[in-house]
């Protein structure tokens, strides 16, 4: 009889772990295809020491506002976006946590054909006007909607910086595959939206250039973060601190190994259609800006929402310190 009845309750065991292994609520990842998310990839691609988003069900969004509706319907657990649509989220009530960066200071302006020569040949603040004279008309700057990052720095850099009317310009609010294309028809003049794009543009187009840095667009701008729903937190704290010691893992091989990371980050970046040397000179081109640390964007996330709240895009005085969690960073950087 022991030999049936060690065969039974082994049999239940198995069935219990099976039952509780399916009934275990699936992460819901929402994510990019832009370079602010490379870190992402690379755990999806197995290089770090946790793989927590290996089982996890991976979704696609064109730009981070759209990401922030979707935590707003409860239907994301982590997200990897900009702090802009994060901010934006939680002041309309959704229960996330910034636990982690993904970039500080990326991007800038990218102007293709004539525009481009404008801010060779002259003063930043005067090119569009001259633009405009010059064409009859004005030029086109292709951005992620409102409440985006690369649209607030846009506009903080449009009114704050060149101290130039915004209506001096005809802003176009588009997916980052969108707004690829329109600059790479010309259909845009310039753009202020995340790697590839600005690779991609450059080297397929070769009057375009890279003419204003991410740094002097919005000094320090803060980027893509990491958020989880303080829901996971309160249910598994560990799977959130295995989550952030991946991220930290993560930035290390992009700051050190870009060529190892890139077989990862083109799957995802481009849908694995993008020749491996954009990827590789994309990564470059961004290396500097990888971060893990949350501590690098609360003072620039404080300004940035300052500038938002000014602009109508983000409504109130959202509390930043309930916005960062960073005891899961903290934990791993002692």
């Amino acid at each position: 009889m022991l030999p049936l009845r060690r065969f039974l309750l082994a049999v239940t065991l198995m069935f219990s772990c099976a039952i509780t292994a399916h009934s275990a609520p699936k992460v819901v990842v929402g994510y990019m295809p832009i370079m602010a998310d490379a870190q992402a990839f690379v755990i999806l691609g197995g290089q770090t020491r946790h793989t927590p988003l290996a089982g996890a069900k991976l979704v696609e969004f064109q730009d981070g506002p759209d990401i922030a509706r979707a935590i707003l319907a409860g239907q994301v657990d982590v997200a990897y976006l900009g702090v802009g649509p994060a901010m934006v989220a939680r002041a309309k009530g959704a229960d996330i946590r910034v636990v982690a960066a993904d970039d500080v200071a990326s991007g800038g302006l990218v102007a293709v054909g004539d525009l481009a020569h404008y801010f060779e040949t002259g003063d930043a603040r005067t090119a569009f006007a001259r633009f405009t004279r010059d064409k009859g008309r004005k030029p086109v700057i292709a951005t992620f909607p409102r409440g985006s990052v690369p649209e607030a720095v846009l506009q903080y850099w449009l009114r704050k910086v060149l101290e130039v009317d915004p209506a001096s310009v005809n802003i176009i609010h588009q997916g980052v595959a969108q707004a690829r294309q329109s600059l790479l028809t010309g259909a845009a003049d310039a753009g202020v939206v995340p790697e590839p794009v600005n690779t991609i543009v450059t080297m397929r187009r070769p009057d375009a250039r890279v003419v204003v840095g991410g740094m002097t667009m919005f000094p320090n701008q803060p980027g893509a973060v990491l958020v989880v729903s303080e829901k996971l937190i309160r249910r598994d704290p560990a799977y959130v601190r295995s989550l952030v010691a991946a991220q930290v893992d993560a930035t290390a091989l992009l700051l050190d190994h870009p060529e190892q990371a890139a077989p990862a980050v083109r799957k995802y970046v481009g849908g694995g259609r993008l020749p491996l040397n954009v990827i590789l000179q994309s990564l470059e081109n961004t290396q500097a800006s990888f971060t893990a640390d949350p501590h690098q964007e609360i003072e620039s996330t404080g300004r940035l929402r300052d500038f938002m709240v000014d602009q109508g895009t983000l409504a109130g005085q959202l509390d930043i310190d309930a916005l960062f969690d960073t005891r899961f960073y903290d934990r791993q950087s002692k």
